[in-house]
């Protein structure tokens, strides 16, 4: 390919049947026909000499080639947008909508600060919180299906710095927090020392965004040639905290989530009886994003959050 010969438009219709995944809503996107659409594809693949899409009942799907590339031209569209459009955000005359995947805790602990400096200063701001169901968040943000991502992602976060300045990808850590042992008041457990044998020979709830029957403690459980029974797994802690609040079963939950459960007067923490890593919670976010005025002042809303959180309950 020749790239001083290359269209440029054409990475922009690229794009957007990439994120469409469909020619005809591409078209209504663009304001263009859908034969004008399919001719610029059909010039784009002529141009990058290889097969970009297939067509399917309800849309096209994307070659593993076209998979590849399409992250590299959501960042260059990104640059190119961000070096044409005005640099400065006024939150109480420019409106931003905002998608935030994260879980149902770490919302309850961070969106009310978030939102009453919203109320507070006008901002014509909206957020929409998509819910968390994995704990790797990175082909969201490449897909531009989220706009920020905000939980504990140890593996992608690893993985980004393994990555250095290649990655496309931000992150920065916004609390960090502990896991500690819940359960209902009350409980016979609650009265004596948390023993490692007694955890193991308790009933257990866990906390699953993906609905995987096991989890960091499982993980740390086998090293030690142990195991627990899990008789109920759930997604949300809100669930957590009722379940654990009305039975016997013990829950291991970030110290910082209790209070979010809802049921904080009706439960006790306790040690865990084994170590478990500390828990980071960051926020994750396109490198397409990083220099958006808007997008940064969202995140220095979460940052501020995360500053009030922990000066509420400073980690220990």
């Amino acid at each position: 390919m020749n790239f001083l010969t290359l269209d440029l438009n054409l990475l922009r219709v690229f794009d957007a049947v990439m994120a469409e995944r469909s020619i005809t809503r591409a078209a209504e996107r663009l304001a263009l026909t859908q034969p004008a659409v399919s001719n610029a594809l059909k010039r784009f693949r002529d141009s990058v000499g290889e097969d970009l899409l297939t067509r399917e009942a309800h849309g096209v799907r994307p070659t593993p080639y076209a998979e590849r590339l399409w992250p590299q031209v959501r960042v260059a569209l990104g640059a190119l947008r961000g070096a044409f459009e005005r640099k400065d955000f006024n939150p109480q005359t420019d409106s931003a909508n905002f998608r935030i995947a994260t879980a149902d805790a770490t919302a309850a602990t961070l969106l009310p600060s978030v939102i009453a400096d919203i109320e507070m200063h006008q901002a014509q701001v909206n957020l929409r919180v998509v819910p968390l169901t994995t704990r790797d968040p990175r082909g969201l943000l490449e897909r531009d299906e989220v706009d920020v991502a905000v939980g504990y992602f140890p593996e992608a976060v690893a993985a980004l710095m393994a990555q250095g300045t290649e990655a496309t990808l931000r992150h920065r850590r916004l609390h960090q927090s502990e896991y500690v042992c819940v359960m209902r008041r009350g409980h016979p457990l609650s009265k004596q020392p948390l023993t490692l044998d007694a955890f193991c020979d308790a009933h257990h709830l866990l906390v699953s965004f993906s609905g995987r029957p096991h989890g960091f403690v499982d993980q740390a459980l086998i090293a030690l040639g142990r195991s627990r029974r899990i008789v109920l797994t759930v997604n949300q802690f809100f669930t957590a905290g009722r379940v654990v609040s009305q039975s016997d079963l013990l829950t291991v939950l970030p110290a910082s989530f209790v209070e979010a459960t809802g049921y904080q007067a009706s439960v006790v923490e306790r040690p865990l009886p084994l170590r478990l890593a500390r828990i980071h919670v960051e926020a994750l976010w396109h490198l397409r994003h990083d220099d958006d005025p808007a997008h940064q002042w969202l995140r220095a809303r979460l940052v501020d959050a995360a500053e009030q959180l922990t000066s509420r309950r400073p980690a220990s």
